[in-house]
C-alpha cells in the first residue's frame, strides 16, 4: 500500500477557510502518472499541486492540476507551492519549475513566518477574441466597458469589463455556454476604478464552474487595464474575488513597461496552511 502526502493551503487570503484551496503533495515521484488526474479530481479543488525535484535551477518542479486537466502555469497553486515549501526554509525567493518555465516568487517573512508572496508571471500574449457576441450572450451581459481580449500566459483568459461591482456580483451566465467556447480556460469578468477591484471567473469547461481567487488572470488584469489606460504602468491593484462563494480573496497585481512592451508583471498575496493528510492507495 503506498502513502501519499498532501498539504491544504488557502490562497490569496491570511484566514483559514477563505481564499482559494490547494492541495500540494509534497513529494509525487512516486505516484504513478495514471493516478495523478485522479487524485486531484478526488480533492475536487480548482487545482492541485505534485512536487517533483527540479529539472533545471529552480528549487522544485511542479505540476499543476484541475478536476479536469493539467494546466502549464496557474497563479494560485504556484503561490501556495511557494508557501509550503518554503516555510522551514530562509530563502528570501523560492523558484518553481513549471510547464511555463522558471517562476520566483519572493518572501516576505515576519518574525520567521511567511506572510506574503510576490510572483513573477510569465508575460501574457494578448490576442482579439473573434467570438464577442456569443460570450456576452453566454455571460449574459450586453456589453464590454473594454475591449474584450483573451491572454495567454500557458493559461488563457478572456476579459470582460462591467459597469459596476454590483453588476459583476449580479452576474448568472450561462455554464453550458462557456463550455461550448472552446479555446480558452475562463471568463474573466471585472469592475472598479484606480487601484481597487472586484472580480469573477467562470471555467466550466475546466471542471471550475467559478474560481474563488485566480492569479493567473489577475496579472494580465493589470496589463489589460494598463494598455486601455484605467490605470497607471507601475500601479498596483488590490483585486477582491471570491465574495459569492463565500471564500473572499485579495489578491495584488502590477505591471511595469508601455502598451508596446510589457516588460514585468507581478502577482502577490498571503497564504495559510490549513490541513495535512494522506492518501493511502
Amino acid at each position: 500500500m503506498a502513502t501519499y502526502r498532501y498539504v491544504v493551503v488557502d490562497v490569496f487570503t491570511d484566514k483559514p477557510l477563505t481564499g482559494n484551496q490547494l492541495a500540494v503533495f509534497t513529494d509525487a515521484r512516486e505516484i504513478p502518472e495514471a493516478e495523478l488526474q485522479p487524485l486531484a479530481r478526488e480533492m475536487s479543488f480548482s487545482e492541485t499541486v505534485f512536487v517533483y525535484t527540479p529539472a533545471g535551477d529552480g528549487h522544485a518542479r511542479i505540476r499543476i492540476f484541475t478536476p479536469m486537466d493539467e494546466l502549464p502555469f496557474a497563479g494560485h497553486p504556484v503561490l501556495g507551492t511557494a508557501f509550503v515549501l518554503a516555510g522551514p526554509l530562509q530563502l528570501p525567493e523560492i523558484r518553481l519549475e513549471t510547464g511555463a518555465g522558471v517562476v520566483p516568487v519572493r518572501l516576505d517573512r515576519d518574525e520567521g513566518r511567511i506572510v506574503f508572496g510576490r510572483m513573477a508571471q510569465p508575460i501574457p500574449k494578448v490576442e482579439t477574441f473573434d467570438r464577442p457576441k456569443e460570450l456576452l450572450a453566454a455571460v449574459g451581459v450586453e456589453g464590454s466597458e473594454l475591449p474584450i481580449e483573451l491572454y495567454d500566459l500557458g493559461i488563457r483568459h478572456v476579459y470582460v469589463g462591467l459597469p459596476s461591482e454590483e453588476a459583476v456580483a449580479a452576474l448568472e451566465p450561462d455554464l453550458a455556454a462557456l463550455t461550448r467556447l472552446t479555446g480558452i480556460v475562463g471568463v474573466y469578468c471585472f469592475a472598479g476604478s484606480g487601484a481597487r477591484w472586484k472580480t469573477r471567473m467562470f471555467a466550466p469547461a475546466d471542471g471550475v464552474p467559478e474560481d474563488p481567487a485566480t492569479g493567473s488572470a489577475a496579472g494580465p488584469l493589470a496589463v489589460h487595464l494598463a494598455r486601455h489606460g484605467r490605470i497607471e504602468f507601475g500601479q498596483e491593484i488590490e483585486i477582491r474575488q471570491g465574495e459569492e462563494l463565500r471564500r473572499p480573496s485579495t489578491l495584488y497585481a502590477r505591471v511595469e513597461g508601455s502598451p508596446e512592451r510589457i516588460e514585468k508583471v507581478e502577482v502577490g498575496g498571503a497564504a495559510v496552511i490549513v490541513a495535512r493528510g494522506e492518501f493511502r492507495l
